[in-house]
């Protein structure tokens, strides 16, 4: 249950982003309202030893990740563009962590992963989606992808879950929340003052959302964690139509069952 709560906040947190006016400043105050939160606790947990590499190959494609999900969101509707990137990921960090890492992958598993899969990729796709947003939306599922295998293996380094997540906050937090906010320059000064407590909230929620999911993939296979998190998407096409007003048609209705029948298989498994 720890990776379907880290999902249901992701949705939480992408949502606040999708509803910011400047969605680059309110991506610098999600994370660097998360880092000034974990801060205190680097006190209290052991450096990352033997996880450095993992959490700086993170940190990169963290940014081109963040990047990307702003361009797509502020070129179509979080009910298109958070499926699309959420779809791409599971099957690829499959395929890297059964490939390159030799995890464990099963049919029932890869059965999960394709239903998920194929459920976020039926609610995403439809007609009137710009080809530009489209792949922007891939790129993001691409980085989500590659970072969640780069965490899993880093999160698996370091001595516990703990350091590696307190690490990973602080490094995102004061280097891409730093870029985003100097890169936006003046503007972001005028985004805080209005956005900062959505921006608090969205980083405490961020916190508790990849933290869970770090934490689990210590413990768990990967191709079975990363899918089961993108049942984020129940939780965001919810929040998509209740509070964000956006359409639901019946191919993106019969994409959610199929996401909750993956869902339910690999929940099932153990």
């Amino acid at each position: 249950m720890m990776i379907v709560t880290s999902g249901a906040a992701h949705a939480v947190v992408n949502a606040i982003l999708k509803s910011g006016r400047d969605k680059m400043s309110s991506r610098a105050l999600i994370d660097g309202f998360a880092a000034l939160l974990v801060l205190p606790v680097a006190f209290f947990v052991p450096l990352p030893t033997g996880a450095w590499h993992w959490l700086l190959g993170s940190w990169a494609t963290h940014v081109f990740y963040l990047y990307c999900l702003i361009r797509s969101f502020e070129l179509a509707d979080m009910i298109v563009a958070y499926p699309i990137a959420r779809g791409v990921a599971p099957a690829l960090a499959s395929i890297v962590a059964v490939g390159a890492f030799h995890e464990r992958m099963t049919w029932p598993i890869a059965a999960g992963i394709g239903l998920v899969s194929t459920g976020v990729m039926t609610v995403g796709v439809g007609r009137h989606v710009s080809p530009v947003a489209l792949r922007w939306a891939g790129a993001t599922g691409v980085s989500i992808a590659l970072y969640t295998v780069l965490d899993a293996q880093g999160v698996r380094a370091a001595p516990s879950a703990a350091s590696y997540i307190v690490w990973n906050y602080l490094m995102l937090g004061g280097g891409i929340g730093l870029l985003f906010a100097v890169w936006r320059g003046p503007a972001f000064v005028g985004a805080a003052r209005g956005e900062w407590k959505a921006g608090l909230v969205a980083g405490a929620l961020s916190i508790l959302s990849y933290g869970l999911a770090l934490a689990a993939y210590r413990m768990g296979a990967t191709p079975r964690l990363a899918a089961l998190r993108e049942s984020s998407i129940l939780f965001g096409v919810a929040i998509a139509v209740l509070v964000l007003k956006e359409r639901l048609t019946r191919s993106r209705a019969i994409g959610v069952g199929v996401i909750a029948a993956g869902a339910v298989t690999l929940l099932m498994l153990r």
